[in-house]
Parts: structure tokens; C-alpha cells; sequence
């Protein structure tokens, strides 16, 4: 079973991405802040990061230029993303996301880009 770290720090948020993504068989880490996120990648093989930008304690970014000292290997990331953080979202591809959505967006087209980037790392 794949297992994926959602970081968000809006609770009806992530409660929603977790519950939908578990549906589709996915185990799911929940973190509510980047710190959190970051402790949690510490602790736990994971085969995908989906990361809210905007968080308390470390932002999105700061998360995904700190995944490297977890992981040798790569692993996908998707960005969350409000409207209009363009330049935030190319930040997020330079340190190494591979998608982003931004809210509010579709859990089906959620649960087909997670499927499709974690088929694309196996």
C-alpha cells in the first residue's frame, strides 16, 4: 500500500484529501504545520508529499527544500496552492514539485494526479 504525507494546515482541508485519498486505498500521514510535516517525514517512509504552500512554523517551500535530508530516493510532490501564488508555485517546481492544484479543486482530478505521479516513481 502506498503511503502519503499530507501537510495542511486548514483541518476541513486536509480531513477531506485524507478521506478521499484513503478511499482510493492510500495510506495517509496527516501533518497540520510544516514542522509537524517535517517530523513526520523524519519518521515514516513515504512514497508521496502533497504540501499546502501557505503553513505555520515552515511554509510549503521551506518543506520541500528540507525533503532531500530525508530521502535519497526522489518522491512526488504536489503543491496546494490559493489562487494567484503564481511565483510561490514556480518556486515549488525549482526546489522539485512535480504538480500543483490549486483550491478549491476536484477531488476526482486530486485522486487521478496522485495516482498518475505515483505510477510515474515506482
Amino acid at each position: 500500500m502506498k503511503r502519503i504525507l499530507v501537510a495542511e494546515d486548514n483541518r476541513l482541508i486536509l480531513e477531506t484529501v485524507a478521506h478521499s485519498l484513503s478511499r482510493e486505498g492510500y495510506e495517509i500521514i496527516k501533518a497540520e504545520d510544516g514542522k509537524d510535516c517535517l517530523a513526520k517525514l523524519e519518521g515514516n517512509e513515504v512514497d508521496m508529499l502533497i504540501t499546502d504552500l501557505y503553513m505555520p512554523n515552515l511554509n510549503g517551500l521551506e518543506v520541500i527544500s528540507k525533503l532531500h535530508e530525508f530521502y535519497k530516493k526522489l518522491i512526488p510532490v504536489m503543491v496546494l496552492s490559493a489562487a494567484g501564488a503564481e511565483e510561490s508555485v514556480m518556486k515549488a517546481f525549482d526546489l522539485g514539485a512535480d504538480d500543483y492544484m490549486v483550491k478549491p479543486f476536484s477531488l476526482i482530478e486530486l485522486n487521478m494526479r496522485v495516482k498518475r505521479l505515483l505510477s510515474v516513481r515506482k
